[in-house]
């Protein structure tokens, strides 16, 4: 689905200290767009990590889609951020990569500058990152990308999450698609330890996010697609 997922994230999302979780996503493309997507798969899985160090941060997450014979695509992205000083600047390595219903997905090499601003109180923040990116195989192999994340914790106690990422870049894919392709992912998240009574260690989360393409993974045209999801977070 993704990059369902992804992240996309390398969807970059940003999280207080470190974060790893597993999604479920169940798609609703097939139900909304079936003569586009009539052979789309409906669930997806997502596992992700962040984790910073002193130099730098690692991120990651790997989509797994399936249908009633199993696995029949695997997405994965891997960023890493280099920095060195005290500075919200640092360097961007990135490589993408996958395989969907036995085509592969050619392997993409990024290289850029991340933005990174988080508030005082790690509720609020975002990355902007422009990057340069080499595609493996592909007629016009040079090309670029800008990669935006977010995320936002409100309500009390951080009850709700609103995160997601934002990509646009340059791919030559079929002659009756256009050579830029866009990608967002919202999601918005409840979570469950957040509300009175709950053990806070009941890391469940329930939300959704909608997948804004266009012109995105051969099929040309502008798209809104929501899932129902639930993820679990690991401390």
């Amino acid at each position: 689905m993704k990059k369902l997922f992804a992240l996309a994230f390398l969807v970059l999302l940003c999280f207080s200290v470190k974060a790893q979780n597993v999604q479920f996503h169940y798609d609703f493309g097939k139900t909304l767009y079936d003569k586009d997507f009539g052979t789309r798969p409906q669930l997806t899985t997502t596992v992700e990590m962040f984790k910073p160090d002193k130099w730098g941060s690692t991120f990651f997450f790997v989509d797994m889609d399936y249908t009633g014979a199993g696995v029949v695509g695997a997405y994965w992205e891997i960023a890493r951020e280099l920095s060195f000083w005290k500075s919200p600047i640092s360097v961007h390595v990135e490589y993408n990569g996958g395989n969907v219903k036995g085509t592969y997905i050619n392997n993409a090499y990024l290289g850029g500058l991340t933005y990174t601003y988080n508030s005082s109180d790690f509720s609020k923040g975002f990355t902007f990152t422009p990057m340069y990116k080499y595609i493996h195989r592909n007629d016009s192999p040079n090309n670029f990308q800008l990669t935006a994340t977010w995320y936002l914790h409100f309500g009390k106690k951080g009850l709700c999450t609103f995160s997601g990422f934002a990509d646009f870049w340059r791919e030559k894919t079929l002659p009756t698609i256009g050579d830029y392709q866009f990608l967002a992912e919202p999601q918005i998240w409840l979570n469950l330890n957040k509300i009175k009574g709950v053990d806070e260690k009941f890391n469940l989360s329930i939300g959704s996010e909608v997948e804004l393409r266009n012109d995105f993974a051969f099929v040309d045209g502008f798209y809104a697609i929501p899932t129902l999801a639930i993820k679990w977070s690991f401390d």
